[in-house]
């Protein structure tokens, strides 16, 4: 059987696929842009220690062709040879193309880079340090260790680079929120800025209000920051900061109501009753706190579900 190439764009979605803890690590913080908007990370090591963090990997590893070829022709596999992932990107909603970082602390084998510049992927030498680029020159990824990754776009890729052996300038209470919740959780995510800032405007062209009450609310969350903890059972809890305890009042209401109608509608399906039931919204002075509890069976059979239904809806040529 013949591989297919292998190009730094195989090595992106690679990396990208092991996304989905100990605290996260100082140096990946060290490299992220200071203005970032939204941060999030995955303890891989502390994902392999559960059954279900098993389950998660193997399904990424199994479900993803491009993965299997990187492993076949290099022995390099993310799902294995990554031990933490720290994501970062100063993106907003008007941003006219994606950016942003994927930093990796793990195992890497120099050979990686070799055979990614063997197979028509392009090199750019910056500051003394080698950059593997897609044929576009978009994207590329830059190995300063044997142990570290760099990977996003050219910019911020040369960004991080010139930030390497300095420390973390991102605001001490971003500092703090990321180590409370990577110390807490196997996967987390926060976000720095207001949610208008991340999504497109609720406000319907040629209008100067809100198109709906409730998007005036959203439109109010200032913070948004969660994590999920793998184990016999799987946690995830969130915590959203609304501007006023009138407006996290009225969002707990309305995600109590939307999670209710849910239950209610899936009175035939066990699964989604079970999800419905174990999830809780409480509100407290301008926070809203949101916790899900499941066996981790019971979250597998709903990715088996999920995946099912995203078959039967995939257009068959022929048919």
């Amino acid at each position: 059987m013949n591989a297919r190439t292998l190009t730094t764009a195989t090595l992106f979605t690679a990396f990208a696929g092991v996304f989905t803890a100990q605290a996260a690590d100082s140096q990946l913080l060290s490299l992220v842009m200071p203005d970032a908007k939204v941060l999030a990370g995955v303890n891989v090591d502390s994902a392999k220690a559960s059954p279900f963090g098993v389950y998660v990997l193997t399904q990424i590893q199994s479900n993803n062709t491009e993965l299997q070829q990187l492993i076949a022709l290099t022995g390099f596999d993310p799902t294995r040879d990554v031990d933490q992932v720290l994501l970062a990107t100063g993106a907003t909603a008007g941003s006219k193309s994606p950016s942003g970082l994927v930093l990796a602390r793990g195992t890497f084998d120099p050979a990686i880079a070799t055979l990614a510049t063997t197979k028509g992927a392009l090199t750019e030498v910056y500051n003394g340090m080698t950059i593997i680029e897609d044929p576009k020159q978009l994207a590329g990824i830059a190995f300063p260790s044997s142990t570290l990754a760099i990977a996003g776009d050219i910019a911020n890729v040369k960004a991080a680079i010139d930030r390497l052996g300095g420390s973390s300038s991102l605001p001490s209470a971003v500092l703090a929120q990321v180590n409370q919740w990577s110390t807490a959780d196997d996967a987390w995510i926060i976000t720095t800025v207001p949610l208008s800032a991340l999504v497109p405007s609720a406000t319907a062209p040629g209008q100067t209000a809100p198109a709906s009450p409730m998007a005036g609310v959203f439109q109010q969350v200032l913070q948004i920051s969660g994590g999920v903890k793998f184990g016999n059972s799987v946690v995830g809890t969130a915590a959203i900061q609304a501007d006023n305890a009138a407006d996290a009042t009225q969002l707990a209401s309305t995600l109590q109501f939307l999670v209710n109608l849910a239950q209610m509608q899936s009175q035939n399906n066990a699964q989604l009753t079970n999800l419905a039931q174990a999830f809780s919204v409480t509100a407290q002075g301008t926070a809203v706190n949101l916790k899900l509890t499941l066996p981790a069976a019971q979250f597998q059979q709903l990715f088996q579900m999920e995946k099912k239904a995203a078959v039967a809806t995939t257009p068959h040529v022929g048919r």
